[in-house]
């Protein structure tokens, strides 16, 4: 299987139906139909098949799917038997939030330890996770960290994450609403909360649902 052929807006629906099959699993169902899980996550059967033919015959006509075989097959997948440590740069009130729920659905990504300037913070233990000097980020990082979370001021981002690519990281979340500046083989995704309100607000006024429509095509384009 080519994973480069596999589209964007498939691949970042791959967690959803791994988080909902992953809950059957726990409730002993053995198998579940599109349309089960098409109600379940809010996206249409027809693209919950087309997403799951990249990956050849899931499951069978008149059946529907094995929910233990799509649980093993999403875990490989997903890697979700290995696990990502993350790094969150920036402890406000953001942050602080990241770092008491830090991803306790996930067994794949966990935040090993969170970096801030303030001296109310630095040395404390929020959630778990250590809370070191902003200094300290390269030196602790090193070999050990490969995503960071942004949620910094936005004047301080593209330093923060010119200073976190320096320190080996290659993929990071930036909550921050700056739109940062990377090399060609570090992945960003931005999440800037105002902008995808605004986006909800927008939708809400200009393009109402009918009764059973879903919201996949804004979801799908969504960065």
């Amino acid at each position: 299987m080519d994973q480069q052929k596999i589209p964007q807006a498939t691949a970042k629906r791959l967690p959803l139906y791994y988080r909902f099959i992953n809950n059957l699993h726990s409730q002993g169902k053995q198998r579940v139909s599109s349309k089960e899980l098409s109600e379940a996550v809010k996206v249409d059967s027809a693209t919950i098949r087309r997403d799951f033919s990249y990956f050849g015959a899931l499951g069978k006509k008149g059946y529907g799917y094995n929910v233990h075989y799509l649980l093993t097959f999403f875990r490989k997948t997903l890697d979700q038997d290995e696990t990502t440590n993350v790094a969150l740069i920036g402890v406000g009130n953001l942050g602080t939030a990241f770092l008491h729920y830090n991803f306790t659905k996930n067994n794949n990504t966990k935040i090993v330890m969170a970096f801030d300037s303030s001296s109310d913070k630095i040395g404390s233990d929020i959630g778990g996770v250590p809370v070191y000097h902003i200094d300290e980020a390269e030196e602790r990082m090193k070999d050990d960290v490969s995503v960071a979370i942004l949620t910094v001021p936005a004047q301080a981002a593209q330093g923060i994450a010119d200073r976190l690519i320096e320190a080996g990281v290659v993929g990071i979340l930036n909550f921050t609403p700056a739109r940062i500046t990377v090399p060609d083989h570090i992945r960003v995704h931005h999440i800037d909360l105002a902008v995808e309100l605004q986006a909800l607000v927008y939708f809400l006024k200009h393009y109402p649902l009918q009764e059973g429509e879903t919201m996949l095509e804004e979801n799908d384009i969504i960065e």
